[in-house]
């Protein structure tokens, strides 16, 4: 291996090295308790060495949401490849969706809730279109092309809104299962399909 070739890995280690700390510190302590100080030594490099790879915090939670939407995005496909119909597609990746957030409180709120440098739409990174692109596999096979994009947004309006007042404990958690039924049964009905 070319020294060159060692410094580019090594850089990238540290590179996500960095991520990871912000992420378990998140999960841990709240991105209030991520500052780049914390992070210098949690992972003991000097702080000048942390903005070699980020700009600030801001640049940091950007990077661990992008990842988290890579991975929900895989979630959310891997539910897709487990459906046994599209009404069952509905549900698996509805579940899948929830599941991520819940499980993940730290990574969703930065992925969702923080202001990041991400844009959203026909500019967005790859992760965000792929992320986007499986929500709207479950509706392709109900509506028209033209309501595609509007019924995606508004679906994944709805899922986001279950993930987070349940985050906060707004939600009786006994109705959860319930709640993700109801929501399914309620779009396959809006669509005029039924759930077999």
């Amino acid at each position: 291996m070319s020294p060159q070739t060692r410094k580019e890995r090594e850089r990238a280690e540290r590179h996500q090295q960095i991520i990871d700390t912000a992420r378990e510190l998140a999960e841990t302590q709240g991105w209030e308790a991520v500052t780049v100080r914390k992070l210098a030594e949690r992972i003991e490099y000097s702080q000048p060495v942390l903005y070699s790879h980020f700009a600030g915090k801001s640049a940091i939670v950007t990077a661990v949401a992008l990842q988290g939407i890579a991975d929900l995005a895989a979630v959310l496909h891997q539910g897709h490849e487990e459906a046994k119909s599209p009404a069952d597609a509905l549900y698996r990746v509805t579940r899948a969706y929830l599941d991520f957030a819940a499980a993940n409180p730290a990574r969703y709120e930065a992925m969702f809730m923080m202001n990041v440098d991400l844009v959203w739409g026909l500019d967005a990174p790859q992760p965000l279109v792929d992320c986007f692109a499986e929500l709207e596999a479950l509706f392709r096979p109900f509506v028209d092309a033209a309501d595609l994009g509007a019924r995606t947004e508004v679906a994944w309006s709805a899922m986001h809104g279950l993930a987070t007042l349940d985050s906060h404990g707004r939600l009786r958690p006994e109705l959860r299962e319930q709640r993700l039924e109801i929501l399914v049964a309620e779009w396959l009905a809006a669509v005029g399909a039924d759930s077999a």
